[in-house]
């Protein structure tokens, strides 16, 4: 038996690494695209993006470690059952799921690696990546030029170029308008070319210009002649604007502006921060209900909602219905201008209580979405690592159904499998979020779901039951008298 674990462990254990680098890769590539748009132009030294792309390969490993153990299951039962070496271990006495067994072991191990990943290296990695990506928008991106468009990239001035030749870096029709001065329009300079370039530093822009004339408007010396301005014309053959910037050399941002997110705590952090955000929550629930001009009755019952009753307190007894005053038959016996003036007064106070009621409403919200994000982020580093088990006993008797090894049906059956998860997770999350569902409910709502199809397969893969074969389908459809319809249809064709 020990020969055969070790035979199954190391047909595991070459796909399994394989297919992490290559979904790790995938994934990294999706993140280039996503924030292709805040590295280009930005001058960043390669040691920079290695960086970023280091910390940002550990944000990914999350995803990773359940599609990695669930293509490399797939792969490695597929491909015992393709060669027939299940057939032959199951000839032998073996059952599947002491086949399993050192997989499981493997599996629980990557399922605790991913777990401490998430709850102790990821929040790190993101804090430094978060910092580091703040750095890199707040810098300036260095100046491109482009045919025909106004560009503002130097401080106070306004250049449009004609043309420009991409071999030699000449700039040719150059319009270039002056706003030093915290003026409009009144200094404009037109050059036949121009060279630009940046100092090492990146401290100072230079422009050299050739050939071109500069145009001044001069402040009218009258008051009462403010609609002809002269104006004062120089031309020239070689004219340099040198211009300092700021921001274009790369500072790193302080981590503790966001030390504090949800994404950068542990475990630990977040039940602390999830307290601390529900304490201040319910007391501005609280607050907030004592604010809206209710009857006291009604008040202190709403009061009494948000508060955690003490069972030694004495309860405040509940009035009778006996006793409750009859407001009809007072009402009727007024006359009709003291209604008026009831009914009037009424209205009012219902509508400044729907006004209050709206305000605190909106900010009610934000304060229990941004609790419920610390509480979604807790329960993800369970349910993200809890994953790569349930992918295991999903992917291992699956690939025993299918008998194919390689990447071709592995790789389209896991991509579709874990869509679906995806997909039912993200629902899950969003109804956690908005509160439809319980927190533990909707972020567990993937987990309950492909716990049992997991199983069920394991189960249906342990007893040779013949899932993916036509036969039992039919045999299905037979029992429930379908197979009448099917047969119509070919006899009218």
């Amino acid at each position: 038996m020990k020969r055969l674990h070790i035979y199954v462990i190391k047909s595991f254990l070459g796909p399994f690494f394989m297919t992490f680098f290559i979904v790790l890769f995938v994934l990294l590539m999706q993140f280039l695209w996503k924030y292709v748009d805040d590295l280009v132009g930005k001058g960043l030294d390669f040691k920079v993006l290695g960086e970023m792309m280091f910390y940002a390969s550990f944000a990914l490993l999350p995803f990773a470690f359940p599609l990695a153990m669930l293509l490399a299951s797939i792969m490695t039962f597929g491909s015992l059952g393709e060669n027939y070496e299940l057939v032959a271990m199951k000839a032998s006495g073996i059952s599947l799921s002491r086949i399993m067994r050192p997989l499981v072991v493997i599996a629980i191990l990557v399922t605790l690696t991913a777990f401490y990943f998430a709850n102790n290296v990821l929040p790190q990695t993101n804090l430094k990546f978060s910092t580091l990506l703040y750095s890199v928008k707040k810098q300036r991106p260095e100046l491109v030029l482009q045919s025909g468009v106004f560009t503002n990239e130097m401080d106070g001035y306004s250049i449009k170029v004609g043309s420009k030749n991409n071999e030699s870096k000449m700039l040719y029709d150059l319009l270039i308008y002056d706003h030093t001065g915290g003026k409009s329009n009144e200094s404009v300079t037109v050059a036949d070319s121009g060279f630009l370039k940046i100092t090492e530093d990146k401290r100072y822009m230079v422009l050299n210009l050739f050939h071109g004339e500069n145009y001044v408007e001069q402040k009218p010396n009258n008051r009462k002649k403010k609609d002809n301005h002269a104006y004062q014309r120089n031309r020239f053959d070689e004219q340099t604007i040198r211009v300092k910037v700021r921001n274009f050399e790369f500072n790193r941002r302080d981590e503790s502006i966001f030390r504090n997110q949800y994404r950068m705590l542990n475990i630990k952090d977040l039940s602390l921060m999830e307290d601390t955000l529900h304490s201040d929550y319910y007391t501005r629930l609280r607050n907030y209900m004592l604010q809206i001009n209710v009857t006291p009755t009604v008040t202190k019952r709403m009061f009494n909602l948000t508060v955690q009753h003490d069972s030694l307190k004495r309860k405040d007894q509940v009035v009778g219905a006996d006793s409750i005053f009859n407001f009809d038959e007072h009402f009727a016996g007024i006359d009709k201008w003291v209604k008026a003036e009831i009914v009037g007064t009424a209205l009012e106070n219902a509508r400044s209580i729907v006004q209050n009621i709206s305000m605190y409403q909106g900010q009610l919200y934000i304060k229990k979405k941004t609790l419920n994000k610390y509480k979604m982020e807790r329960h993800k580093k369970f349910t993200l690592s809890f994953a790569v088990l349930i992918f295991f006993f999903i992917g291992a008797p699956l690939g025993a159904i299918i008998r194919k090894g390689g990447l071709g049906m592995p790789v389209v059956v896991s991509i579709l499998l874990f869509i679906l998860y995806y997909v039912v997770s993200i629902s899950g999350e969003k109804t956690a979020r908005e509160d439809v569902w319980a927190m533990v409910n909707g972020m567990w709502f993937s987990s309950y779901i492909f716990l049992p199809v997991g199983i069920w397969l394991s189960y249906k893969a342990a007893t040779d039951a013949s899932v993916m074969a036509t036969e039992t389908y039919t045999k299905f459809f037979s029992k429930l008298g379908l197979h009448k319809l099917f047969s119509k249809k070919k006899t009218e064709k």
